[in-house]
């Protein structure tokens, strides 16, 4: 019953937050990028809110339970792009005081490559909250509260509701929020659950060695390690959500200190969270790794209370991330592609259609989750297709005089790379998916080079020709 009560109060608490907020996000500042007030204590509570999702809670202790500390490299790879983020990138795409990140990407190249962004970026991150709505049905089913697919629609209609209300100011302050929450409960619930298993000596004498090997182990080796940097890291480098928290910060020095200070919080938290894993694998050694989290939540492991709280800090990392991928999404879908194709539209008129796209993403989002089983493998493919296509490009957009690339060899990189990014994950060959990467990488710069002798040509044959 505690359980029920605490989730209860947790979806009133951020419900009020949207409501109260409503007034603020009245225009498209407001709704989309918070007024870009933000400062650094909101970015990066936002930001850590956002990163500490499904994927670093069900599935990171989950990767903990099944090969040990190596786990803790699904978040530690985004602290590496955060810091390279924060050091690089983060001050020059504030400055650019855009709302989206396929914005971003048409003033590198053209409006087809801003477009071709925002399709792959879509198609990604609806995959990427389905995730989370996932997590939070497999959390819950593991605790035995209800039904699973009761949860998880309910868990979506709270999360769409008070995005659909308050927008972007709704988002960032539920965040810092769920942030706090999150935090406190990650590391409660770790070292109350140590006694339970003998502390670190218990861990040690009970589990495999090579569960406690790092940075590398027989079931986690450099390939893995590249693969990690490379198609997850990646993405907190360039990654729609980090954009769209940076894009709200309220000028360059608080988007760079905020990037900064998250790659500082969640490194320590990744840990935490493999060693909640690696607990659970001491006591539940019969459960599947996804239920490693919300398994010590029962059978008496945690005080009523705390694991409430625990509870608490699970359902806020999942539903942190949903909101954050949902404004990113539809901002995207109703900045780059709706109003794109309808510019006529005025600003009443385009936060009507961002909230009704904010249900349709959200509805999507609730079905996909319905028919998916791993929360891991869905994000990861979501990661790999994203990664594989957009990335690349936009990296290079940043330098693009000094590179020589060019908006076809973006398309192609996009394109080609995307492809076979899906195509990796459909197939599930190994290690394609790096292949996927150096394609789009290739085609980047080879298509471009193609294309700047072409113009080079008609350049020079021009005067002839007169």
């Amino acid at each position: 019953m505690i359980y029920i009560t605490i989730i209860a109060i947790y979806f009133l608490i951020v419900l009020s937050i949207g409501v109260y907020v409503r007034r603020k996000a009245r225009g498209a500042d407001g709704f989309f990028v918070a007024g870009r007030r933000g400062n650094t204590f909101f970015i990066t509570g936002s930001l850590v809110a956002t990163i500490i999702g499904a994927s670093a809670t069900v599935g990171m202790a989950g990767l903990g339970y099944s090969r040990g500390l190596t786990g803790a490299w699904w978040i530690l790879v985004g602290s590496i792009g955060l810091v390279f983020l924060g050091i690089f990138f983060a001050g020059k795409v504030r400055n650019m005081a855009l709302y989206t990140l396929p914005e971003l990407a048409e003033k590198q190249y053209d409006k087809r490559v801003g477009i071709l962004t925002s399709v792959l970026i879509i198609i990604a991150w609806i995959g990427v909250i389905a995730g989370q709505i996932l997590a939070t049905g497999k959390i819950l089913s593991v605790i035995g509260i209800g039904d699973p697919t009761l949860w998880m629609i309910v868990f979506t209609a709270v999360f769409v509701i008070y995005t659909l209300i308050g927008g972007q100011y709704a988002d960032i302050g539920t965040n810092v929020v769920q942030a706090a929450i999150i935090i406190i409960g990650v590391i409660v619930g770790m070292l109350l659950v140590l006694p339970s298993v003998g502390g670190i000596d218990g861990l040690k004498s009970t589990l495999p060695a090579d569960r406690f090997a790092f940075p590398l182990s027989t079931q986690f080796d450099v390939m893995d390690l590249l693969s990690y940097l490379l198609i997850i890291g990646l993405t907190y480098v360039v990654g729609p959500d980090m954009y769209s928290r940076i894009f709200c910060a309220r000028d360059a020095k608080s988007a760079r200190n905020a990037v900064l200070w998250a790659a500082l919080i969640i490194a320590p938290l990744a840990f935490c969270i493999t060693v909640i894993g690696m607990e659970a694998a001491v006591l539940f050694p019969q459960i599947s790794p996804e239920q490693a989290f919300p398994s010590i939540l029962v059978n008496d492991v945690l005080p009523p209370i705390v694991g409430g709280l625990v509870l608490a800090a699970l359902v806020s990392a999942t539903m942190s991330s949903a909101d954050s991928c949902l404004i990113s999404t539809s901002t995207i879908l109703t900045i780059d592609i709706i109003k794109k194709w309808k510019p006529t539209i005025n600003e009443r008129q385009t936060l009507v259609i961002a909230r009704w796209t904010i249900f349709a993403i959200g509805l999507l989002s609730l079905l996909l989750a319905l028919v998916l089983k791993g929360v891991i493998s869905a994000l990861l493919f979501a990661y790999t297709v994203y990664t594989c296509g957009v990335i690349l490009p936009v990296l290079a957009g940043f330098y693009r005089k000094k590179l020589g690339v060019t908006p076809i060899g973006a398309i192609a990189a996009i394109l080609g790379g995307g492809t076979l990014g899906i195509i990796s994950k459909l197939m599930q060959v190994k290690y394609l998916d790096f292949g996927a990467l150096l394609l789009s990488g290739v085609l980047l710069f080879a298509v471009s080079a193609i294309d700047n002798r072409l113009q080079h040509r008609k350049a020079d044959a021009k005067p002839a020709s007169d």
